[in-house]
């Protein structure tokens, strides 16, 4: 049996630790990412798009499994960590997401989650060179992290992408994240991870807002959808078509997502931009008013309550 490699830093050794195959897959990383990273059971519950009591049971139900079977929680063997690396790099994307838009609390976002989430895969990437998926994630947090500034105005209010002012964006991380994702495309496995920051690359290249390229963002998402079909995807790739295709076929697609996502506060704010394009006002205010009702982010609800008072019968 090989020794276990040495971790540069307890954190990773925790998430090894606790991402253990015995486990169900969403219990570990509830547990994980409530017992290492510190999230609450809310926050962990609008990640995944479920209840605070679905989460809870998870947590509850995966730490009765490792008393139960004598679960050990320690470093794993060099053999064992390539099958745990795809959970533990999902805890990392998750904690990322959470810090770069905070699902609750005072603050808009918590950069320091965010920066914390980009050390630990660094620290990864260095333990596993060979590892394009952990490349890919890397590259997807420095190129979001590179925006970071320009992602809110002086009164901390959130300002869109197409809104931001880019000569603010930090360049040499944009260029630093496609050197990486450029590396982790040579070694020809591709994954989630590295097309996500392909996405957010070709946003990133664009001088301006009108030169983003949205046919290649579309394809992109297309595949994506092949290897990681999910809502979120889906809804993603709608509104990148709205630039493409226009607003009517944009709006086809996320109207067929509205089961699966009627508690995700970014359907019914995509759904509202679509239907003004339209011409669909009230229907868009009553969307806009959904949105605000599902989320908790101040600064996402000062957007949508500006947006609300400017629209027409407000």
């Amino acid at each position: 049996m090989s020794p276990p490699p040495e971790l540069p830093d307890e954190r990773l050794e925790l998430l090894f630790a606790c991402c253990h195959p015995a486990i169900p897959r969403d219990a570990q990383l509830a547990l994980t990412l409530r017992s290492v990273a510190g999230l609450t059971t809310a926050q962990i519950a609008r990640a995944f798009l479920t209840s605070e009591a679905t989460i809870a049971q998870r947590i509850v139900r995966a730490k009765r499994k490792i008393v139960d079977e004598a679960i050990p929680l320690r470093v794993p063997d060099a053999a064992e960590l390539p099958e745990r690396l795809a959970q533990v790099l999902a805890v990392l994307y998750l904690l990322f997401n959470e810090g770069y838009l905070a699902s609750d609390g005072a603050h808009p976002e918590r950069r320091e989650l965010c920066r914390e989430a980009e050390w630990l895969t660094l620290l990864l990437a260095r333990l596993a060179p060979g590892e394009p998926e952990v490349l890919g994630l890397l590259a997807l947090m420095r190129i979001q992290l590179a925006r970071a500034d320009a992602r809110f105005d002086a009164g901390g209010r959130l300002v869109l992408l197409r809104d931001q002012d880019r000569a603010r964006w930090d360049r040499a991380g944009i260029a630093e994240g496609r050197a990486m994702l450029e590396r982790a495309t040579r070694m020809a496995r591709p994954g989630p991870y590295q097309l996500q920051a392909a996405i957010a690359a070709a946003h990133g290249s664009a001088a301006r807002w009108e030169d983003t390229d949205w046919a290649d963002i579309v394809g992109l998402y297309d595949l994506l959808l092949r290897v990681a079909p999910s809502p979120v995807v889906r809804l993603n790739r709608a509104i990148a078509l709205r630039y493409v295709a226009g607003a009517e076929p944009a709006l086809d697609e996320i109207d067929a997502l509205g089961e699966e996502l009627a508690r995700y506060p970014y359907f019914h704010a995509a759904r509202a931009e679509l239907l003004r394009d339209l011409g669909r006002d009230a229907d868009a205010r009553a969307a806009d008013g959904r949105a605000l009702e599902l989320t908790s982010n101040p600064a996402e609800r000062e957007l949508l309550l500006a947006r609300l008072a400017a629209q027409p019968g407000a």
